[in-house]
Order: C-alpha cells, then structure tokens, then sequence
C-alpha cells in the first residue's frame, strides 16, 4: 500500500494500534530499494494479515523522510501503537526480513494473555512464569474463589509488579482484618475492596487513601494496594494523576 504525508497518520499510526504496521521508505531510482521492495511484500502477506505494509516514497514525501530522520534508503520501521519499535537500513537478506517480521508478531504467551480464561493464563505462565499481565489476573481470580495462598504464591513469582505487589497488600490485609486500627477503619477498607471489585476505581482509591491518617500499623499495606490500582489505571489516566497527588499529601 502507496502511503504520503496526507494519509500517514491514518494508515500507519493509527492502524499500528491494531496491528503492527512496517514502513518501507524507499525511492524509484534505488537499486537496492527494488530487491527489498518484493521480499517485503512477499514476507508480509505470508503472515496473512498479522502485520501491514506501507510504502512512502521519500522523493514525494520529503516531510516524512525528515520527520523520521531517513538518512539512507531502503529504511524500514515497525510502527506499533503509534510510535517506531524497531527498525533497519539497507537491503536484507530474506531470512533478516522474515526474523524482522516475527519479531513484531505476538507470542503464543502473547495470544494467551489476551484469552484471559484461567486455563489460557496458567499455561502463559508455563510458558513465560514471569508475565505479570498472567499472574496478576490469574491470581485475581483465585482470590475472588477464596485460594488466597496459591494467589499469593503466584504473586510472589513477579517481583516488580506494583500491581501484583498491591493485590498481595490487598490480601494481606484482609487476613489481619482484626488487627486494623478501630471498626471504622475495617469498615473503610471492606467498603474500599469492594468498589474495587465493581470496577468503581475512584471510589476505592477515595476511601482508601482516605483511610490512610486512621489506620494503625496499615499504612504500607494500603499504600502498595493504592499503587497497584494506579499500575492497573496507568500513568496517564486522569484519575492516576489525582490520586497520585492525593497518596503523597496523605503520606508525606
């Protein structure tokens, strides 16, 4: 597929969102832009629609070349999620292209994940033990059946996770349930653990840090378990943003 500067964005940044999408900047009178041009397409239909191909032609879209620095041609980028994840100059042999173009591809740890079912996940970890995006959903749902030790053992395998360390917290806590500051408290975080099972993000992290000042011997466990739904929300969330100013004025 033929790519300029008038549909770049849509053909590439924004499909990369979906599926990688591979750049060949290349030109007319390049020798070595013709015997890759062919490798490439034949490489990317192999892989029946995993990966996309785009082709600017630098000569008629000056301003991309120099927005991506293209000094050399062939030059070829993997755009994924928006922004280049990997990229090579010149010509290459066919196997350097296919390795390239796996490379982009999900792994069967990958496509696992994105299941989500408990058999799916627990063979991802078999595959990967230390993928915190299975051992943390894995271990939520064992701790929702009331497996408490086997989700924290699990856990325990991802060090790292803020968001595996902040359901271990969670777990923690609720096992010293008695020994929490006064009823009050207990009552707050009970409350807190429950929004967060309804997906009520901003009332957890309301009550919880809200019960930062009125728990005894607590505050590390609730921080981390604060932690961790910010992990989960990610950094550019808006309510991540709040919340993080709102942790730091209740600790410090």
């Amino acid at each position: 597929m033929d790519v300029s500067e008038r549909d770049f964005q849509t053909a590439v940044i924004d499909r990369s969102h979906a599926v990688p999408v591979v750049v060949d900047f290349w030109a007319e009178w390049c020798g070595p832009c013709r015997a890759l041009g062919p490798l490439l397409e034949r490489a990317v239909a192999a892989r029946g629609g995993k990966v996309e191909l785009a082709k600017v032609d630098v000569d008629a879209n000056q301003t991309l070349a120099r927005a991506y620095r293209i000094q050399g041609i062939p030059a070829v980028k993997a755009f994924r999620d928006g922004e280049v994840v990997a990229d090579f100059v010149g010509a290459q042999p066919e196997s350097a292209v296919k390795r390239f173009l796996d490379s982009l591809l999900p792994s069967e740890a990958d496509d696992l994940v994105k299941r989500g079912d408990e058999a799916s996940l627990r063979r991802a970890l078999e595959l990967e033990p230390a993928r915190a995006d299975a051992a943390v959903p894995l271990a939520r749902l064992l701790h929702s059946r009331g497996q408490s030790d086997e989700a924290l053992e699990l856990l325990a395998s991802v060090p790292g996770s803020f968001a595996a360390d902040g359901l271990a917290a969670r777990i923690e806590l609720e096992r010293a349930d008695g020994e929490v500051g006064h009823d009050a408290a207990r009552e707050t975080l009970q409350e807190a653990f429950a929004a967060l099972d309804e997906g009520d993000h901003e009332r957890a992290l309301e009550l919880l840090i809200g019960a930062l000042p009125s728990v005894d011997g607590a505050r590390d466990e609730i921080r981390r378990v604060v932690i961790g739904i910010l992990e989960d929300l990610g950094v550019d969330h808006p309510l991540s943003r709040q919340s993080r100013k709102r942790l730091a004025s209740a600790l410090y």
